[in-house]
């Protein structure tokens, strides 16, 4: 199912305009049983921001130790990771992982937001013709590969100690510093589509019916990647300007959005858990095995485990028996010796701690099983 197919119906001004629009917060049971530590996989749905999901799981997992890596907009949808008990001091790590994004971006009219949930600022309109194939792929290439990207001004990026968003909101122009970020992979998923926006009164000296263009693209990007500026993007590029009708995130890193839970197929185990005479609450992830998809596996001896456990560096040299993740898909984009992270197990398979190179040492960034 492409993006576009979760779009709800959209307004003059731009908007969604459908009923699970206005804000809710889930309505779900509290877990019998405190969640093991561990990964939840979770698809997020429209409406809700990142933070309602964290407090929903809190109620489903019996814990207020719940915390997310990579921040979703109410708009998007898809694969939200939350950590649960230790497991939120590994989403540090887990956070700066490649994205995948389905999108559907519309062509010919531009929002303040960028999206759909901004006011409408521009409509020149577009038409079909206007856009062939040939020339989108033409422009979606231009923007693939390093770019710097200019992101968002309704981002959450902090400008002088205050968000950019709420800086636009107080009626300020904000402009943000361009950023290096890879986009590993953009391209169009099906062909263009007719779309046509009411405007009238959204702007006073343009047409009352715009006629526009929809496109559906699959977006493989780094962390910090901003989808709606692509869009901005490649709108700008196009000369019709352009804003995100719709997005969903589909992998991040190793986690694919097919073994993702929704908050009512949890709740639904949370409730079964609840008649069982020994709940074991909601499952997660164990930390073994998201460092063996995540991170390159260092086999450690009874003596460097030992050491670690203590917190104590090993030396630099151990870090070469590091070998490559169980997943194909990496941790992310390629980094620097001092950024890489490897996984220390114990000769009993048991995750000891996450190591970095610092120097001549192999120091524990995190020591997960301390003496």
């Amino acid at each position: 199912m492409k993006a576009s197919e979760r779009a709800e119906p959209v307004d003059r001004t731009g908007r969604h305009s459908g009923p699970d629009r206005a804000r809710r917060r889930p309505d779900v049971p509290r877990g019998a049983f405190t969640a093991a530590d561990g990964i939840l996989v979770v698809d997020k749905p429209q409406g809700l921001t990142s933070h309602d999901v964290v407090g929903a799981t809190r109620r489903l997992a019996a814990t207020r130790k719940v915390g997310h890596a990579g921040t979703l907009d109410p708009m998007a949808t898809g694969l939200l990771l939350l950590g649960i008990g230790r497991a939120t001091r590994f989403l540090t790590y887990l956070v700066g992982a490649d994205k995948t994004y389905e999108a559907t971006v519309r062509l010919g009219v531009e929002t303040t937001t960028e999206d759909a949930d901004g006011q409408i600022v521009a409509a020149r309109g577009c038409r079909i013709e206007d856009v062939p194939e040939a020339r989108l792929q033409e422009a979606l290439t231009a923007l693939t590969g390093p770019i710097q990207q200019v992101p968002s001004a309704v981002s959450a990026i902090k400008v002088d100690g205050v968000r950019a968003y709420q800086r636009v909101r107080d009626g300020q122009d904000v402009e943000l510093q361009a950023r290096p970020v890879t986009i590993h992979e953009l391209r169009l998923t099906a062909e263009s589509r007719k779309a046509i926006v009411e405007a009238d009164g959204a702007f006073s000296d343009g047409p009352d019916v715009v006629e526009a263009v929809d496109i559906d693209i699959l977006v493989s990007c780094s962390s910090g990647t901003y989808v709606r500026a692509l869009a901005r993007d490649l709108g700008r590029a196009l000369g019709c300007g352009a804003h995100l009708t719709a997005l969903r995130r589909t992998a991040v890193g190793p986690f694919d959005i097919d073994e993702a839970h929704t908050l009512a197929d949890l709740s639904a185990q949370v409730e079964t858990d609840a008649s069982n005479p020994e709940p074991h609450g909601v499952t997660t992830l164990p930390l073994e095995e998201v460092a063996r998809r995540c991170f390159e596996r260092l086999s450690l001896t009874e003596d460097e485990a030992r050491a670690l456990r203590y917190g104590q560096p090993l030396d630099a040299e151990v870090l070469e028996r590091g070998e490559a993740p169980e997943s194909r898909r990496l941790q992310a984009s390629a980094k620097t010796a001092e950024q890489r992270v490897v996984a220390g197990f114990a000769p009993g398979g048991r995750l000891v701690a996450l190591l970095r190179h610092q120097g001549p040492r192999a120091r524990p960034v995190l020591v997960l099983d301390p003496a």
